[in-house]
Formats: C-alpha cells, structure tokens, sequence
C-alpha cells in the first residue's frame, strides 16, 4: 500500500509541476491581509473555472499553500468566503426548480439535487487534487471546528466537510492494523501522543500495552494519511471482568497466557484526528477487532469495556450548587462534601463512600438527561449506541488525579453480546431505552421508578 500511496503521490506531483508552467503562478503577492485572502478566493474561483488537469492540481497546490500562510483572521476570512460566495449557484437552482414545475420526474429531481449543492463542495473536492492534500484539508477542518466556538455561523461550511469527509473515510477505504512492537517507530510515537484515555508515560509502558501476549492494540488507517491513525483501542485480555483501571495499566504484572483469557476488555480507544471529528470509525472499530481476536482467541466468551466517565464530578458539583436539586439526600450532601476537602480518599473512605457513588452513578445513567433526551455522558452514548448495554458501575475504578477530576473515581463496564448487539442499537436510537443489568438498574432509588416508557431500562 505505501509502495503504490508513494507512485501516486509523485506522479500527482508532476502533474501540478507542469502545471506550474502553465500558469502565471509568479504574480506580485499583495502584502495585506485582506489581499491575501482575496487572491485565495480568486485562485478558488479560477479552480472551479477549470482549466485542465495539470493546471488544476497546481492551482489546488497554489491554495493550499496560501492558506497555509494565512493568520487566524484571515483563516476566518476564508471561510467566510467560502460560506458566503461558495454556496448553491443560485440562477442553476432556479432554472431548475422551473424546469421540474414544467416537466416534473426524476430527471429534473436530479437536476434540483445537483443544482443545490454548494459549490464549494466541489471546490474541496478540487482543492484534494493536490499531493497530499488529504491530511491538510482534515488540518483545515480542525481550524474551522477550533473557529465554531465563537463563530457558529459558519457551520455551513463545516456540514459540507463532514459530508465529504464521510464518504472520503469511509468503513470500505480503512485498513485494520495491529499495532506492536514492530510497528514503525513514528507510527508508535504517534500511539504515545494521541492516546487520549490513560497517559502512556514512557517506552516502557508503550511495550507493556502492545507487546505482552495479554495484550493488543490495533488502529484504523487510511491510504492518503500514511502512517497517521485515525482512531485505535487498546485490548486487556483477562479472566474475568476487571473493576479498576490500575492493574491493567501495572507495567510489572505478570502477563496471562492467552489461552488462559475468558474477556477481552477495550479500555481505552483515542480518535487521532481533530479534523475528523464527527465521522464516526468507533462502531466499525469495535466490530472488527471483536472479529478479529475471536479468530486469534477462539477461548474468548465475553467483551467487554472498562470506561471512564468524564462528565460525572461536573454533574454531581452541579447538583450540589443546587439547593433546589432533589437528586442528592441530605446525608449524601453530607458525604460529597468530605469527598471535596479530600480528593482521593483512603480505602475505608472509599468503602463508606461507594453506595453513595453507586446510587448518583445509576441515576446519571438511567435518568439524567440532555435537553435533547439523551444521556449526559459522551462515552455512554458511544457504546449504548453501538449495541452494547450498561453492566456494572465500578466506582472508585481510576484513582488518578485525572481519574478523580473528571468522575471522583468512577468507572463503568459496558457488554457487547452478539445476539444482542442489533436490538440494543434499535432500542436505543428508537425509544430511547438505555441498555442495562438488572445490577444496575437495583442501584437506583426506588423512587425514581418506574420510569417513562420510552427511557425505561432493560435487564441483561
């Protein structure tokens, strides 16, 4: 694959060499700002003229280039030009709404689709004509997302990213691959830097999560992003269901012969790229790894995850601000406070502290939730959502200082079973139902139930 990413890469680079020659690409830069992005808006509109292949490439090379060189303000200006000059061809579009009145049918359905794309839909296609332009147009993107927070009014041009990039990545152009020790080393220093749930500290911690026979890891890439991983899950293989993250993570454990594994736990998977936020590898992800170790491990009966819960401390504070909150008792005031002065507490602690944890933890899950009806926690909608359902609530699981940050500690176990994968998935995203143990579901005061049907819970 990089043999041939390679050929391509340097055939695409003659062409927009000779393109080069056929254009007048030595013209005066003017110096200000607002020129600067002008004379990329005008070298946009020359891309989507057309002017052959060669000069198309180089032009595509010619902007990306520009925009390189570009502040963050006229970063900004850019996509407002993108957003307001880019959009549908508003004379097409009318020509074609008439023509479908006159003569409706599918041909002049087609044409209205077409017609009411935006143009710089094409421009971005055009713009990944040039070597390389793959992974800048998703750096582009992370530029856009960081500009969102304050400038919402952009997000136009952000949906036509997302639809592109969707096709662009999607499940057909992945490649699975198996991260170990072999892997090239800037693939492996990559693995270090993005991952994203438990800090690898050192070599030696790398080693010990994908190079013991216990372990393994393995990452989604994609032919134009060579040796970049998209996304990538680390793999515990254990005996039975593991409640705490410390073990796992121990670099002086004594591995567990393979054939030995029963449950294979995925306790920590990093998105790598900012710029593809959104697009969704996780599912496909999980899926072909499940896949995967079961051919490797076929003693493999369960999987499992181990996971955080980033948002639970910020909620839980939340509702201790709020004198009017009825989801905490009066005692249970009493012992978060503690847990506030003191922030990781010592073993008896923890063990007075954990039915107090245990009961906010199930009410988070089966109950809170977002304006838009759907839990509060991100990694909670993630695995809901692909199917699997809420095991076991494991508090004071991570005792780290990031661990007690985000969630005083807790953890939580989600199942995927085959046969259940598919109904979870339609329960979920149909009514509303969260997954979960009849363990769990005990976990939750009796007086928050019974609940609405259409967010009621499932024992497993």
């Amino acid at each position: 694959m990089d043999g041939g990413t390679s050929f391509f890469g340097e055939l695409l680079g003659s062409i927009a060499e000779r393109g080069r020659a056929l254009l007048d690409l030595g013209r005066e830069r003017r110096p200000t700002g607002e020129a600067r992005t002008a004379s990329v808006a005008e070298l946009c509109e020359r891309l989507l003229s057309g002017q052959g292949e060669a000069s198309g490439v180089a032009l595509a090379q010619e902007i990306l280039a520009a925009y390189a060189g570009l502040r963050s303000g006229e970063r900004i200006a850019f996509f407002e030009t993108l957003a307001h000059d880019f959009g549908p061809d508003a004379a097409r579009l009318d020509k074609a709404l008439a023509a479908h009145a006159a003569h409706p049918g599918a041909r002049s359905v087609a044409e209205i689709h077409f017609a009411s794309e935006p143009r710089r839909q094409e421009l971005i296609r055009r713009f990944n004509l040039a070597p390389g332009a793959t992974a800048r147009l998703v750096a582009m993107r992370a530029d856009l997302l960081g500009f969102l927070r304050r400038r919402p009014d952009l997000a136009e041009v952000d949906r036509d990213f997302v639809h592109l990039f969707a096709s662009w990545f999607n499940r057909g152009f992945l490649v699975l691959r198996r991260i170990d020790w072999s892997t090239p080393a800037n693939v492996l220093e990559k693995i270090i830097r993005y991952e994203a749930v438990h800090e690898i500290r050192d070599w030696n911690d790398l080693r010990a999560r994908v190079d013991s026979p216990d372990r393994r890891c393995y990452a989604f890439f994609h032919p134009a992003l060579v040796d970049e991983p998209l996304i990538f899950v680390e793999v515990a293989l254990t005996r039975e269901t593991p409640s705490a993250i410390a073990p796992i993570l121990d670099t002086a454990r004594t591995p567990l012969a393979p054939e030995s594994a029963r449950t294979a736990v995925f306790y920590s998977i990093s998105n790598c790229q900012t710029g593809l936020g959104g697009v969704s590898f996780g599912n496909f992800l999980i899926k072909q790894v499940v896949a995967e170790i079961s051919r490797e491990f076929p003693n493999l009966k369960e999987f499992v995850t181990l996971s955080p819960v980033p948002g639970f401390r910020a909620w839980v504070e939340g509702q201790l601000a709020d004198p009017a909150s009825t989801v905490l008792t009066a005692e249970q005031r009493s012992a978060l406070a503690g847990l506030a002065a003191k922030e990781t507490p010592d073993a008896p602690a923890r063990e007075a502290l954990r039915p107090v944890i245990e009961a906010l933890a199930a009410h988070y899950f089966l109950i809170a939730r977002s304006p838009k009806g759907k839990p509060l926690d991100p990694v909670a909608r993630f695995h809901l959502g692909n199917g699997a359902r809420l095991d076991r609530i494991n508090p004071f699981g991570d005792l780290s200082a990031r661990g007690m940050a985000q969630s005083y500690g807790l953890m939580v176990n989600y199942r995927y079973i085959a046969e259940d994968i598919e109904k979870n998935h339609e329960a979920f995203f149909d009514r509303g139902t969260i997954v979960a143990s009849s363990q769990v579901r005990k976990l939750a005061r009796a007086e928050e139930t019974p609940k609405p049907p259409a967010l009621r819970e499932v024992a497993g």
